[in-house]
């Protein structure tokens, strides 16, 4: 029906109306250059910038491969203890990450592993200052939120283009590209559980003469712990996520194997490096929701 229709109508109505071709290659073209003459003039200021991350990396993930694996395993198991208080999912943790050294992967793991860590350090250091800044500002969540729907749904692929021009292949950029696929979540829920303080509570702190940061630091921060933990949990997530994306530029561990059994279709190498993502995923989430209920009815009990 819409065919016959074009036919009876003018041409330029049926044909949506595009910007010239030569107009959209000029505009690419600007944007390209002016891209790659940033890099050129800044590159070697931002890798001085990162090379701190690429030291902590680096190390972090030599303790990880180069510590005995029963060492390994046991502080792994004493932190997710310490965390959840729960030995069940402590010995959970244990049986996993001893499992994944059966079947070969503990080194790859353990890249990840680290990888993610540093990732996940990083983006609550950047996300949750940023959440208390929209938590406390109107106009803040206002400028940040579009550009938070955007980081969102822009597809992962993406983020690595930007990162490859500026600082190349290797590790930095992936982690880089993670964070900021990831950091989303914590800023958002850092937002949403500074907003759901109760009014009174505040008026409470006001009433007892309370500072602003004494306000932030004794009352909203508290309270808001619950959602930031979900926050933290949620970026964790999409860290494993991305990193399995991030393997395309030399990110390594786990990822750069899915990758691998991607290309050449190896079902068995690629199952079993799932696998592992999923048993760290589990661990990390178990740990993590374990830790934000303890805390929320620590705040209860405190603030009840």
């Amino acid at each position: 029906m819409a065919s016959a229709l074009c036919t009876f109508l003018p041409h330029a109505l049926c044909r949506f109306p595009e910007i010239d071709s030569g107009i959209m290659r000029s505009f690419r073209q600007t944007v390209d250059n002016g891209f790659k003459s940033f890099v050129r003039s800044y590159g070697d200021i931002l890798d001085t910038l990162t090379r701190p991350l690429q030291w902590f990396l680096n190390w972090l993930q030599h303790l990880f491969t180069d510590s005995p694996w029963f060492l390994v395993i046991l502080a792994f198991a004493l932190i997710v203890l310490a965390l959840s208080r729960n030995v069940k999912i402590a010995l959970g943790t244990a049986a996993a990450l001893l499992m994944i050294g059966f079947v070969g992967l503990w080194e790859d793991t353990m890249v990840t592993l680290a990888m993610v860590t540093v990732c996940t350090l990083c983006a609550v250091v950047i996300g949750i200052p940023l959440g208390i800044w929209m938590g406390r500002s109107d106009r803040a969540q206002t400028v940040f939120n579009p550009v938070l729907d955007v980081m969102q749904t822009m597809p992962s692929f993406v983020y690595l283009i930007p990162v490859v021009m500026i600082f190349g292949i290797g590790k930095v950029p992936g982690l880089i590209a993670v964070v900021i696929y990831a950091v989303a979540p914590i800023i958002r829920l850092t937002n949403l559980g500074i907003r759901l303080v109760d009014r009174e509570a505040l008026e409470a702190a006001d009433a007892f003469g309370s500072s602003s940061t004494q306000k932030l630091f004794n009352v909203q921060l508290p309270l808001a712990l619950p959602n930031i933990m979900a926050g933290i949990n949620q970026t964790i997530m999409m860290s494993l996520a991305m990193v399995v994306v991030a393997s395309m530029i030399g990110v390594g561990g786990l990822g750069k194997n899915v990758l691998q059994a991607i290309t050449n279709q190896f079902f068995t190498v690629g199952f079993l490096n799932g696998f592992a993502l999923v048993a760290i995923a589990i661990i990390f989430d178990r740990a993590s929701q374990a830790y934000g209920r303890r805390l929320q009815k620590h705040t209860e009990v405190v603030h009840g």
